[in-house]
């Protein structure tokens, strides 16, 4: 068929758009045969093996001694020969079908072997010269210029480097298969010197000897020398491309949202770039120098060990081009005079297709600074206490008292300046030509943070340690005192507490404390302005700026805030309600006292007022008897209509605010826990930062325990906790914390709610709680850690606790309602059971 066509190019009855239109309609009906075939049709009818066929039969063309059906004097015209109009077309339909690597098994073996073949049989290098003189190449030359879907074109190309790379090909027969196929579609067509020089640069991701064939041949333009890179002649592509890359690796953007593969990938490309540039060509660039600083600068600042590695590699290099004799080492893993570029990306096995994924090992060698503590610093059990940094008490404040934000920090101070003023008054006497004491003149001069607003615009200078370290010591006061600028600059102040640096502006063996300062501002914050603060401490949570420190003090302050928000006490007057309408006994006077008391009180008595002439009020008292075990006579009780301790009477105490909170404190951090993102995979290598989420949303379930709002939280929260990556952890820190989290659960959720559930056949409560005994006795049979034991064996005790007590509430329901003849407990209730542990009842 295909020689058919190139005969009916010489005739003069087909023109060249007659020709094109019967090419693309016959190209299409061969490639929608495996479509049409039906069910009993021969297996070499499937796409696979049909597709194959007409590969080979294709390419058998090239293989041909006397290339007589191309006539090279057609390809100088617009016009394109028959036969390769049909391979062409042939070629981007299976393309299209999703048949590439088929198409391109068959091309690179037939390549390949004719590359080999003429490197054999020439005596000196392999030239282009000698490719273009082969009659046998003139296929290979004009084959990619017959395919004119620019889709197939690309397809094409990637999956030859991918199956080159997969082939282990050396890296001149590499360029020299890419020089043949694509050489002419390189000079004279924009949308392939686009495709090699910005998608397959920077958007695409290859393994890196690929990358070195794409410069080599795009970029340098010249054939390797010996399997290395070899610098051509045309500097002025090179060094356009090359600003072109630098510009895009130095941005910190790329560097906080690209995936680690492609700065793998572009990294390498700029250091192989830098290694064929001389001091000479740098001089002749703009802006190469600042991005190659910058990109450096920021990637230093990373706490992946992988991304400041490929800093250090970079500036190795870029030194070697300033002053070859004074390399810059910024790694001391950086030895010898080659660079690895992979950074631990190995390179594909024959018979494998893709890059390969073994990052692992670099990504896992995140520096992670405050985490050796966290081992020991969570007590998972059902009764214990965090072992994080105790917070002062809460003092009571009376919320109608005016507090001057300056007197909270400087009281002391001023106690000081009036105690002096003596003593100044006495030395001034004595002679007033004596010299000034200006040895803590300096004191003076200091600033006094009166508002929260300078507090933020002093942390934000991180080249001022001792403004940080003043704003960090008043800050806690100044939030305590609830001005009310608070809700305004929450979001800032707790965004900047969270990215300063505190260990490193502390002085030497202070840094201890100014974290503390640091932590107990934040929970300040989040106790008197929480919902402010939580919409900012979520978004930090899974950004890709905090580190693995920072996300850990972030639930640290979470987990304590919580607690403090439950144990919040409040002065708040009561509102004392009197009757209009007093109803007495007949038997006894309005103005008297009730009779009521303990068995024994004497009668009561009016005793008269001899302070004053006039007595507005009547007092009254009477005998009571000694209370058991009491030796001396009981005190005289007295009766009036004001109680002497009227201001005891008033204040009332307001416990646990937190239930309010606790969607805002536990939804927004359970959403995307399992998404791997930039710098978060809490899954695999930040299980620590997992362990502590799961504490704290079980820290939470326990403050908002017997509330409403724990019944609607257990639900989302046991769907998170069942999930296999997280009860299955291979991490024992994170099945400590979840077995922690499922005792909260059990701790938090009222008898009668679970009754309630069971009665209205909401299976999600009892489906949770099934799932938590069945966990926990997998856990006391399989799992090796001793204290995940001991903690299943609690889960299971607290199970069989909340199992009985719901069962009594339903029987103590289901009795109520045949005492009252109500209709009983519908027959949805089978849907849901309860199963106490050792035994054989189901309710």
């Amino acid at each position: 068929m295909a020689r058919e066509f190139g005969g009916s190019f010489q005739s003069e009855d087909y023109t060249n758009e007659n020709l094109k239109s019967t090419v693309s309609r016959v190209a299409q009906i061969v490639a929608s045969i495996p479509d049409k075939a039906q069910l009993r049709a021969p297996t070499s009818l499937s796409s696979h093996l049909f597709f194959k066929q007409v590969t080979i039969q294709l390419l058998s063309l090239a293989e041909e001694g006397n290339m007589e059906l191309l006539d090279e004097g057609a390809f100088r015209k617009s016009d394109m020969n028959g036969t390769l109009l049909f391979v062409g077309e042939t070629f981007s339909r299976i393309c299209r079908r999703g048949s590439v690597d088929v198409l391109l098994s068959e091309i690179i073996q037939r390549i390949l072997r004719h590359v080999r073949s003429l490197s054999s049989s020439t005596m000196d290098s392999l030239g282009s010269d000698v490719l273009e003189s082969d009659p046998g190449s003139q296929f290979w030359l004009n084959l990619i210029q017959a395919i004119k879907d620019s889709y197939a074109v690309e397809r094409m190309s990637e999956q030859l480097l991918h199956q080159l790379a997969t082939e282990q090909v050396g890296d001149i027969e590499a360029y020299w298969i890419l020089w043949l196929l694509f050489h002419r579609v390189f000079k004279c067509q924009i949308s392939a010197r686009s495709m090699f020089t910005d998608k397959f640069l920077v958007w695409k991701v290859f393994p890196v000897c690929c990358l070195r064939w794409i410069l080599q041949f795009s970029v340098i333009e010249c054939a390797p020398d010996c399997n290395s890179l070899a610098k051509g002649h045309n500097t002025r592509n090179f060094l356009d491309t090359l600003q072109h890359l630098v510009a895009v690796w130095s941005k910190r953007e790329f560097v906080q949202s690209a995936p680690v593969e492609q700065q793998i990938y572009i990294t390498a490309g700029v250091g192989l770039s830098l290694e064929q540039m001389s001091k000479e060509e740098l001089d002749e660039t703009k802006d190469v120098l600042h991005s190659i600083l910058q990109g450096v600068s920021c990637r230093l600042e990373s706490p992946n060990h992988l991304v400041r590695k490929m800093a250090s590699s970079v500036a190795l290099v870029f030194s070697k081009v300033i002053d070859p004799k004074n390399p810059l080492y910024l790694d001391d893993s950086l030895t010898g005079e080659t660079i690895d570029w992979e950074f631990g990306l190995s390179t594909p096995k024959k018979g494998t297709l893709g890059t390969s994924s073994c990052l692992e090992e670099g990504i896992n060698k995140s520096e992670i600074s405050t985490t050796s503590v966290l081992e020991d610093g969570l007590n998972h059990k059902a009764g214990g206490k965090s072992k994080s940094r105790k917070l002062s008490e809460p003092k009571l404040v009376d919320p109608d008292e005016i507090i001057d934000p300056v007197t909270l920090n400087y009281d002391s101070v001023s106690d000081e300046d009036d105690n002096n003023d003596s003593e100044d008054s006495d030395v001034s006497s004595d002679s007033s030509l004596q010299p000034y004491d200006l040895s803590d003149d300096d004191a003076d001069l200091k600033r006094k943070f009166s508002q929260l607003v300078d507090v933020v615009g002093a942390l934000r200078k991180s080249d001022d340690a001792d403004g940080v370290e003043k704003a960090l010591e008043v800050s806690e006061k100044l939030v305590r005192a609830a001005p009310d600028e608070l809700k305004f600059v929450a979001s800032d102040l707790v965004r900047t507490l969270i990215q300063v640096r505190c260990s490193d502006l502390a002085i030497e063996g202070e840094e201890d404390s100014a974290e503390d300062k640091r932590q107990r501002t934040l929970v300040a914050l989040l106790v008197t302005c929480p919902l402010e603060s939580l919409e900012t401490l979520n978004k930090l949570l899974y950004s890709p700026n905090v580190d693995v420190s920072q996300r850990l003090l972030i639930l640290d302050v979470m987990t304590e805030g919580a607690e403090e928000l439950a144990d919040t006490k409040i002065i708040k007057a009561k509102h004392q309600t009197r009757a209009l309408i007093s109803t007495t006994s007949e038997t006894q006077a309005w103005f008297l006292p009730s009779d009521i008391g303990p068995p024994g009180a004497g009668a009561w008595k009016e005793i008269s007022e001899t302070n004053s002439l006039l007595n507005w009020t009547n007092r009254y008292e009477r005998e009571l008897p000694p209370k058991p075990g009491q030796i001396r006579r009981g005190k005289t009780r007295q009766w009036s209509l004001r109680s002497a301790n009227a201001s005891k009477s008033q204040i009332e105490w307001s416990h646990n605010k937190f239930p309010v909170y606790a969607a805002a404190f536990m939804l927004p951090a359970m959403q995307g826990f399992d998404k791997r993102r930039q710098g978060v995979d809490l899954l695999d290598r930040d299980f620590i930062v997992l362990g502590k989420l799961i504490y704290m949303l079980g820290v939470c379930m326990k403050c908002a325990a017997m509330h409403p709002e724990a019944s609607a939280l257990a639900g989302p929260l046991l769907d998170m906790l069942s999930s296999r990556e997280i009860c299955f952890h291979k991490e024992a820190y994170v099945r400590r914390s979840t077995l922690f989290a499922a005792s909260c659960v059990l701790l938090s959720l009222h008898p009668s709610y679970v009754a309630t559930s069971l009665v209205e056949g909401n299976t999600e409560i009892s489906n949770g709680l099934e799932w938590i005994r069945t966990w926990a006795l997998h856990a006391t049979e399989s799992d090796t850690d001793r204290e995940c034991y001991s903690m299943a064996m609690r889960c299971l005790q607290l199970h069989a606790e909340m199992a009985l007590q719901a069962s009594r509430a339903l029987v103590s329901a289901q009795s109520t309602s045949n005492a009252k003849n109500v209709v009983g407990i519908p027959s949805n209730l089978s849907k849901g059971t309860i199963i106490i542990p050792h035994s054989n009842v189901k309710y």
